[in-house]
């Protein structure tokens, strides 16, 4: 198993009142992901469950992307890796995203 956490400063907080969502189930040789609204406004937390090792710069440019894109300001983010692809991590990053923004 691998451990990864990034941080990242935003320039506004992740819009919407949802305090966290869920997407993704690892079972599927996929991933989960957590997203939980418990961080300053300009700050986001993302912490990565892998068992595949070696990739850290792959996850650290799908991450950047996904926080220059969504600017998921206060939100700790927690990935379960399964071994999804890059694609898919992006996917299911602004899935989450999106359902934290549509409310409670």
């Amino acid at each position: 198993m691998e451990s990864l956490t990034f941080r990242h400063t935003t320039t506004k907080p992740l819009p919407g009142s949802k305090t966290q969502a869920i997407t993704g189930v690892v079972a599927s040789g996929n991933l989960e992901i957590l997203l939980e609204r418990v961080l300053p406004p300009d700050t986001v937390e993302i912490a990565i469950e892998t068992p595949i090792a070696g990739y850290a710069q792959v996850w650290e440019a799908v991450v950047a992307d996904f926080v220059a894109r969504a600017q998921p300001g206060g939100v700790r983010i927690s990935i379960n890796d399964g071994g999804a692809r890059p694609d898919t991590v992006s996917l299911r990053l602004l899935q989450g995203a999106r359902l934290m923004e549509m409310g409670a």
